[in-house]
Order: C-alpha cells, then structure tokens, then sequence
C-alpha cells in the first residue's frame, strides 16, 4: 500500500501490528484519527501511554493492576481462604464476568508446555506456593483451559497443592476439551465453577 502521506502509512504500519487488524482495518482507523479533534486524539494517545508505562502486575495474585495490590485482592468482601489459579488475565475477566466466584485468583502467566521450553519456573508457580504455605488457604481451583498444556499444568500443581495439605477442585467438565476459558460463554463458564469436583476425580476419567 503506497500513500501520499508517509505519516499517514506510518500510522496504518503500527494500527496493522495489533491482533486482528488487517491493512484495511488499520487505514479505516487511522482515517478516523485524523478526522477527529486533535485534543480527542491527544487524550486517546495519552490513555495508551498511561496503560503501558503504568499497569503493573499485583504483588499478590500476578493480576493486572494499578497499584501494588489489585481491586479484587483489596476487595474485603472476597473469601480470601478460596483461590482460583488462572493462566492469564482474560480468564480472571471471564470468570468475574460470570459473577459466580466470590474468592481470590491466582494468575500463572501462562502454563507448562516442554515443546516451547516453558517450565513450571516460568510461571507464577513459586508465588502460588507462598501464598498456600503462608496460610488461610482452604481451596485451590485449577480452572485451566482443557489442553494438553493445561492438563500438565494442574497435574502439577495438584502434586504441590497436596503436599502443602490444601484441598484441590478443578472446574466440572462442561467446558469443551481443548477450549480456553475466555471463549467460552459465561452461562458454562459460571456452571463450571459452581459444580467444581475434586481435582483427582476429574482428572482420572
């Protein structure tokens, strides 16, 4: 695509970088930029600085956050004894979007795959772990996606979690094998926490 404005072509190249835009998407985009008040794109502009020099990750649960501590971890009304362990923060979103758990979570930061070098010392794991042996944890729920990467990583953790003496559930199996926790719909999504089982019964069928 050749434009008579190479500030106009450097703005579709970056809009064209994010997931999902195409070339045509990013020219729509940068079009309607151009079109609007220049105080309206300053403010747009500085939203997104903002977000990426200042969101940092709580010290607590690895969730995104502004602050040291996240809203849902500084939120007294939480069943701070109930943790639910996480690969990243879109299923926090979709889980919180199906209001049915009212506990705390634990975000790994992704789950253990040996084909792309990814161990459980790359993950979250050890911060899980301290928070489990500090104390006041009577629940972990692995809601992992149902991957083979998924399923490797909450075998694992169920082999930490039981030697730390926590009881383990995982989510019911109404989520489609092989599926992500964000792509499912909040109806199935909240019934699968609501009918949690012991890790080990699941995990053995």
């Amino acid at each position: 695509m050749s434009l008579s404005s190479s500030l106009l072509e450097n703005a579709v190249d970056q809009l064209a970088t994010l997931p999902g835009i195409g070339r045509r998407t990013a020219m729509r985009l940068a079009l309607d930029l151009l079109r609007r008040d220049p105080q309206e794109v300053a403010r747009f502009s500085e939203a997104i600085r903002r977000m990426r020099d200042d969101v940092r990750f709580c010290d607590v649960c690895c969730n995104i956050s502004d602050e040291p501590r996240c809203a849902i971890c500084r939120d007294g009304n939480r069943e701070a004894s109930l943790i639910c362990v996480v690969e990243d923060i879109r299923d926090v979103i979709a889980i919180e979007n199906t209001r049915q758990f009212k506990g705390l979570y634990h975000v790994l930061g992704g789950v253990i795959s040996p084909m792309d070098g990814i161990g459980p010392e790359d993950l979250n794991t050890r911060q899980l772990m301290d928070r489990v042996q500090a104390g006041g944890i009577d629940e972990v729920i692995l809601a992992l996606g149902t991957t083979l990467e998924g399923d490797t990583t909450g075998f694992y953790l169920n082999r930490k979690l039981n030697e730390a003496h926590v009881r383990v559930t995982m989510l019911a199996r109404g989520l489609s094998v092989g599926g992500d926790l964000d792509q499912a719909d909040e109806l199935t999504l909240g019934r699968s926490i609501a009918d949690r089982k012991p890790y080990e019964q699941l995990a053995r069928r």
